[in-house]
């Protein structure tokens, strides 16, 4: 069984310019997902598609392998499947055949190795099509208020604001940290979302995604806390 896990990392980015490589707490972020995964013992190639020279050289540095990504798969409209299905391709030109893909972005530098291995370990010892990592939602959407002819209007009927927040079903999102499927059912489907996903679920405090100048600010304290 061949594991690889894909880190996507192109190098335009317009809210925080050169995000991938800014450093966080001493060190760029993507070094914290090249090393997460380098330590996982299910993980046999630690691979950053990147389209970016400076990312690829710090991304070496790092211990992972890279490949080049066309300059089409790196705009700011590319999907990141396909970037994930050109380094598959690439990868099976060369005569190395993935069986499951670990997709962990960059941008989730809070995710450690023990969160890549029990996601891995969910995937292997159950029958599933995909694991996806969650987080708790802060605030219940059962809460949630549309405005109609200027008026307050619930999404999801009144009662629920007759509820304790305990009482309420948990709801959780996406928090972008890992995404693992098999590489016939990434082409199958397009992607990771299917009709039989497990969710691997994460603290708050590990599923920080990197998007603005605030979040980079809340995870180096978060990290300078953990030392």
């Amino acid at each position: 069984m061949k594991i690889v896990g894909l880190i996507p990392a192109r190098g335009g980015s317009k809210r925080i310019p050169k995000k991938n490589i800014r450093l966080l707490a001493g060190k760029p972020l993507i070094a914290y997902s090249i090393e997460a995964a380098l330590k996982s013992k299910y993980i046999n190639r630690v691979i950053v598609s990147t389209d970016d020279r400076e990312i690829s050289k710090i991304s070496k540095k790092y211990g992972a392998e890279v490949i080049k990504r066309p300059s089409e798969l790196a705009k700011d409209d590319s999907l990141t499947v396909d970037a994930i299905k050109h380094a598959i391709k690439i990868l099976k030109k060369n005569k190395y055949f993935p069986d499951i893909i670990v997709l962990l972005q960059p941008t989730s530098p809070l995710r450690n190795t023990e969160d890549i291995e029990k996601s891995v370990e969910l995937f292997l010892n159950n029958e599933c099509k995909s694991v996806i990592s969650v987080c708790e939602y802060k605030e219940s959407p059962y809460w949630s208020l549309t405005i109609e002819e200027n008026y307050a209007k619930p999404v999801f009927g009144w009662d629920y604001f007759f509820k304790r927040s305990q009482d309420l079903p948990k709801i959780y999102t996406l928090n972008g940290a890992i995404f693992i499927t098999t590489v016939k059912n990434l082409f199958k489907y397009n992607g990771f979302f299917n009709d039989k996903i497990i969710i691997y679920i994460m603290p708050a405090d590990r599923s920080i995604d990197i998007d603005e100048e605030i979040d980079f600010k809340f995870a180096e304290l978060l990290l300078k806390k953990g030392k």
